[in-house]
């Protein structure tokens, strides 16, 4: 048996046949620019970090959960002027989504957890369409929003901070640049009132808001603030799938 029995690219046909699995994680990830220390596969490498320590602790407490080959590509429709900031518009993901779903629920999965790694990716719209019908109970989970930031950094960021450049100091030492290579991450506010204060939206054309592809400074960021943040995240993670695993999805609410 896998040291890791709950990550399917690490497990054998011969023991996965033998599992019931009731909850599975497909870790979502990008593949772009992080400022000028963080590598391309910044977000990629964080959702297949947290969706497999979240079915760790999940794992240890019974629950059968199966975490996915993650899928590094994400939508960067505002950032093509980026070298290699490669695009996956929405319909595209839909249809990947589809696929696997047919194939979780052929092999008795009742869940499918999208462990979501980047901030142009967003599948409430996708689950309101391929879900019905599908057999599936189908989540979004923003890994960003576990856990409580402001406990371990002073400026998390928005992209490529000091949250994200903590996290891959933990994670990913040997392809993260020291922080003193960073940019400053600086961020123009728009001219225009409803989407400064953020009670409007547009999507944001990359090169005209930042120089460095960073959104918040990375100025503070250390590997112990990662370590500490990401095992916070997993845990709460990890409790979700606990709960999600033992869940009816036919009796989701109260009486």
């Amino acid at each position: 048996m896998s040291a890791r029995p709950f990550v399917l690219a690490e497990c054998t046909w011969e023991f996965v046949r033998t599992q019931a699995y009731e909850v599975a994680v497909l870790p979502w990830g990008a593949t772009e620019a992080h400022n000028r220390h963080l590598p391309y596969a910044t977000d990629t490498t964080q959702a297949e970090h947290v969706a497999a320590a979240g079915a760790a602790l999940a794992w240890e407490k019974g629950a059968k959960v199966l975490v996915l080959p993650a899928i590094p590509f994400g939508v960067q429709t505002t950032q093509r002027e980026v070298p290699f900031c490669i695009n996956m518009n929405p319909s595209t993901q839909a249809a990947i989504l589809r696929d696997v779903m047919q194939t979780v629920v052929a092999y008795g999965v009742r869940k499918l957890v999208i462990l979501n790694g980047h901030g142009g990716n967003d599948f409430k719209q996708i689950i309101r369409e391929v879900q019905p019908g599908s057999g599936l109970l189908l989540a979004q989970v923003n890994w960003w929003l576990l856990g409580n930031p402001k406990a371990h950094f002073a400026d998390p960021g928005d992209h490529a901070g000091e949250l994200e450049t903590s996290a891959m100091l933990h994670l990913a030492p040997a392809i993260t640049r020291p922080v003193s290579e960073a940019g400053p991450g600086r961020a123009r506010a728009s001219r225009v009132r409803g989407f400064r204060e953020g009670w409007a939206w547009t999507p944001r054309h990359w090169v005209q808001v930042t120089d460095d592809t960073g959104i918040g400074n990375p100025a503070q960021a250390t590997a112990a603030k990662g370590a500490a943040h990401l095992a916070a995240v997993a845990e709460q993670l990890g409790d979700f799938l606990v709960e999600l695993a033992a869940a009816d999805p036919t009796r989701l609410y109260d009486a």
